[in-house]
């Protein structure tokens, strides 16, 4: 496993970082076996960096973590977890939560502990009237964090002077070949590199966006390159190129994926990717755009929606009609929205009532809504009741 240091503290950090928002689910909840086994195969590999959050699997991703690093496990890693800064409106605020995940996680310290979500200098300003840098500080003094840090998803503009607010050890945010000048981007990652942060990388794969299943037009492009290598190994290659980047997380649920990234891991160093492979990946880059109608990575921060409308579903159905030309896609997209594969309610675009709630938690500044209505009119018109009536008889128990 190679690694790559924290420049303000010396701290050495396995490039491949455990992303704990997307583990394997059974029955609606984490499979904590499987899980488990897969984590600790990718510590026991060299993984030294797991990420959590008080909000990633509805609040079951920090128990679970806490449970999976027994047995001598929370010694191998540096761990890091997030306050859910859109629940905070005091000073004790903060504290009580940070008391709380350091109980559900099993361990009296955080290693890497980031304000979740500081997007807007407006945010920002909120939680120093809360009382941010005294808590930071305090929290550091006494041992309960080591490293303080934030994440990132909103327009560049305020990503600078979130940088320059406090002496953060490191921060956190979004960055794959499809968004250089999206969110902090390019600009952002040289700007807190620069500062001496350490950056851990998020959506490295848009969600896993970029990787399964691969449209035709991309996978003719990848298959062309005097290099071979699979879809993810590419993107991550990409990703850890750029001598700024400290980890990349991946959230990794199968186990082909974690051995994959892992052998990636072994190999990517900075500055390592030739001219021509780089005009590879901005060939699939240039396609992926043409391509796709949302920029949806999938993240779930807009869930749960009040109108049971499942709004990365449907985006993930709507782009998958554009990349793949299914001539299935609509009735697909009733199959897998009208709640029979899993007892559930409708969960349809035309459900939104627009009520906007979606917007503000979007990382992608998506308009939600609107997008929404686009689909409804789309994959909802002649012939949507006669859909959903073929969907009820064909799981019909």
């Amino acid at each position: 496993m190679l690694h790559r240091t924290l420049p303000k503290t010396g701290d050495t950090l396995s490039i491949l970082g455990f992303g704990c928002m997307r583990l394997p689910e059974k029955d609606g909840r984490i499979d904590e076996e499987r899980a488990t086994q897969q984590l600790r195969y990718a510590i026991d590999h060299g993984v030294n960096y797991v990420d959590t959050a008080w909000s990633y699997h509805m609040g079951e991703s920090e128990p679970f973590v806490g449970r999976a690093l027994r047995d001598g496990y929370r010694e191998k890693v540096r761990l890091a977890t997030k306050l859910p800064s859109w629940l905070v409106t005091s000073r004790a605020d903060m504290d009580r939560f940070l008391d709380a995940q350091l109980e559900k996680l099993q361990t009296d310290h955080i290693d890497y502990y980031l304000i979740h979500v500081l997007n807007t200098t407006e945010k920002l300003a909120q939680m120093e009237t809360c009382g941010m840098t005294a808590f930071l500080d305090e929290a550091k003094a006494k041992g309960k964090i080591v490293n303080a840090g934030f994440s990132f998803h909103r327009p560049a503009e305020d990503f600078a002077p979130i940088v320059d607010a406090y002496p953060w050890e490191f921060c956190q945010i979004q960055y794959n070949i499809l968004d250089e000048q999206n969110q902090a981007g390019t600009k952002g990652l040289k700007y807190a590199a620069g500062k001496g942060l350490g950056v851990i990388i998020m959506e490295p794969l848009r969600g896993g966006n970029l990787t399964d299943p691969v449209p035709p037009a991309v996978g003719e492009i990848w298959d062309r390159s005097p290099v071979q290598r699979t879809p993810a190994e590419w993107a991550l290659r990409w990703v850890w190129n750029h001598p700024e980047v400290t980890v990349v997380l991946s959230g990794m649920n199968r186990e082909e994926h974690i051995k994959e990234n892992l052998r990636t891991a072994n190999e990517a160093h900075p500055d390592s990717l030739s001219d021509s492979e780089l005009t590879c990946i901005r060939h699939v880059t240039d396609t992926y755009r043409e391509l796709m109608k949302v920029g949806c990575t999938g993240c779930q921060y807009c869930m749960p929606c009040p109108s049971d409308v499942d709004i990365p579903l449907c985006f993930e159905l709507y782009n998958n009609k554009y990349i793949f030309k299914n001539p299935d896609a609509d009735m697909f997209y009733v199959v897998r929205l009208s709640g029979v594969l899993t007892n559930g309610p409708e969960q349809y675009a035309s459900q939104c009532v627009q009520c906007m709630e979606c917007l503000e938690k979007c990382p992608q500044h998506i308009d939600i809504p609107t997008m929404l209505r686009s689909i409804a009119d789309e994959m909802e018109g002649e012939g949507f009741e006669e859909r959903k009536e073929m969907a009820r008889n064909l799981f019909a128990e």
